[in-house]
């Protein structure tokens, strides 16, 4: 079967750049939107040029100019949206919805893949606020891909190894401690490349269509106490270790910056109430490792290896 033709939003991103090495590696022809309003971002501009000595296409569309994105779009067979969707890094999940119009007039798209990667929003109506209005966008841009008859594929990646796991799971750190450690509770909860790779293997993949994708490797489904314990292992030494209750976490919400009161709200659900893992997977959805068992995805003990 011939691959699909795809065209990354969003590809100098976090996750968009490791999506256009997927592609690309994958053998797709791979485009990659190139906002004309770039200005002075060097390292943006400068990355986009590695795409292309990669064997990427770039196209130059904008959002917020209706003809030039439904003119990029007619290029492709499927869309990729990896816009940016966290308070910290710009919020932007409410834009796609002119790609949505543009997906809608060219046509053409045979999937359509927004910008979801983490946490199944409609599994989020009861999310504390300011995190929950990261859901509630993302449900807003799912009723108009529906409304409109686009053929989707949603992404549920659950927590990024790069924001959770280096971090052993701290707020707002990225490597980890070699002393102690806070657990959220008794810690006892459970919890790119690789979601990168499993993403662009499901859009021509019939199993997927309509589907939400949950990418739930099976030696990586652990708690924050297992993080913290592959740790110690590697490191051969125990940290020391103390616990924050859900009344303390809570309250300690309270004043931060609206961007940090979001991001912890997100560890709250994770980590205290385990939304990642606390349900069984329908009709409606699928699991990535099942389908694709030939990707030899990346262990937490692989990961965390990486700091010694």
């Amino acid at each position: 079967m011939e691959k699909s033709k795809v065209l990354i939003i969003g590809g100098t991103g976090y996750i968009g750049k490791k999506l256009v090495k997927a592609s690309l590696g994958l053998g797709h022809e791979t485009y990659v939107l190139q906002r004309p309003d770039i200005g002075l971002d060097i390292d943006k501009l400068q990355l986009l040029f590695s795409f292309k000595e990669q064997g990427a296409k770039l196209l130059r569309a904008s959002l917020d100019d209706h003809q030039s994105l439904v003119n990029a779009v007619k290029h492709v067979d499927v869309v990729i949206s990896a816009v940016a969707g966290v308070p910290y890094r710009g919020h932007h999940i409410l834009q796609q919805l002119k790609l949505v119009d543009a997906i809608k007039e060219a046509g053409n798209i045979k999937r359509f893949l927004p910008s979801e990667f983490g946490t199944d929003p409609a599994r989020m109506k009861h999310a504390l606020e300011p995190g929950r209005a990261t859901y509630d966008d993302k449900m807003v841009v799912r009723k108009a891909i529906e409304e409109a008859n686009i053929p989707y594929t949603y992404i549920s990646a659950n927590g990024f190894a790069g924001y959770f796991l280096g971090g052993l799971c701290q707020f707002a750190q990225i490597t980890p401690y070699v002393d102690s450690v806070v657990l959220y509770g008794d810690g006892n909860v459970k919890d790119e490349d690789d979601i990168a790779m499993y993403t662009i293997k499901t859009i021509d993949d019939s199993r997927t269509l309509n589907k939400t994708v949950y990418i739930r490797p099976p030696k990586n489904i652990l708690s924050q106490r297992e993080v913290v314990q592959i740790w110690e292992k590697l490191i051969g030494k125990e940290l020391q270790k103390s616990s924050i209750s859900v009344q303390e976490f809570l309250s300690s919400m309270k004043g931060k910056p609206y961007e940090m009161q979001s991001g912890m709200a997100h560890y709250y659900h994770v980590f205290f109430e385990g939304c990642l893992t606390n349900f069984e997977i329908g009709e409606d959805g699928v699991e990535a490792s099942q389908l694709y068992p030939e990707i030899n995805y990346t262990t937490a003990h692989e990961y965390l290896k990486r700091f010694l």
